[in-house]
């Protein structure tokens, strides 16, 4: 019995110090606002905008937003796809796709599994198709079809507020619109 006591209690103190690095957060995780990367996402778009055959948006973020994270990539289904993600001041993070492919594409494709349309939302002078389970990150999807430009979508997702997503989509639509970079093949 002893033996057995002598091999348990070093064990059950390296779990227990192990234990003091987590914590209980209700509200969700947040992100450290200083933590990981940070990219010049106007840069990086332009030079994403050259390999797609739509019109990219800059967004003018409010000071205070960090640029994280910036690529682009082909959509299940067909298309293109140009993200950049940023983490508020509040350590929240947002991140906004454009695309020339399917809305249901699209959603499949950022969200990893199809997700049930769950209504819509208004921001920045338009209407968002909201996608999502309950508890969910919600994924919210517009349409810009502007006469003799191809149609584009604007995805934004993330564990931001309501009210960041509204700042976000505010400042794509009145941000900087790059023309097509390349024709479509």
């Amino acid at each position: 019995m002893l033996i057995a006591l002598a091999v348990l209690v070093p064990i059950v103190l390296i779990m227990a110090g192990s234990v003091r690095s987590c914590s209980f957060a209700p509200g969700g995780p947040t992100v450290s606002v200083d933590a990981g990367p940070t990219v010049d996402a106007p840069a990086r778009l332009r030079e994403l905008a050259r390999d797609v055959p739509f019109g990219v948006r800059i967004p003018a973020v409010p000071q205070g937003w960090r640029a994280n994270s910036t690529d682009r990539s082909p959509v299940e289904g067909g298309g293109s796809a140009v993200r950049a993600g940023w983490i508020t001041p509040e350590g929240r993070y947002l991140r906004l796709v454009q695309s020339d492919a399917a809305e249901e594409a699209l959603v499949v494709t950022e969200a990893g599994v199809p997700l049930p349309g769950r209504g819509t939302v208004d921001a920045a002078g338009r209407s968002w198709v909201v996608y999502g389970t309950d508890g969910g990150e919600p994924f919210r999807i517009t349409e810009i079809a502007a006469p003799g430009a191809p149609t584009v979508r604007l995805l934004i997702t993330g564990s931001g507020t309501e009210d960041e997503f509204r700042t976000l989509a505010e400042a794509t639509l009145d941000g900087e619109q790059l023309p097509v970079g390349r024709t479509p093949s």
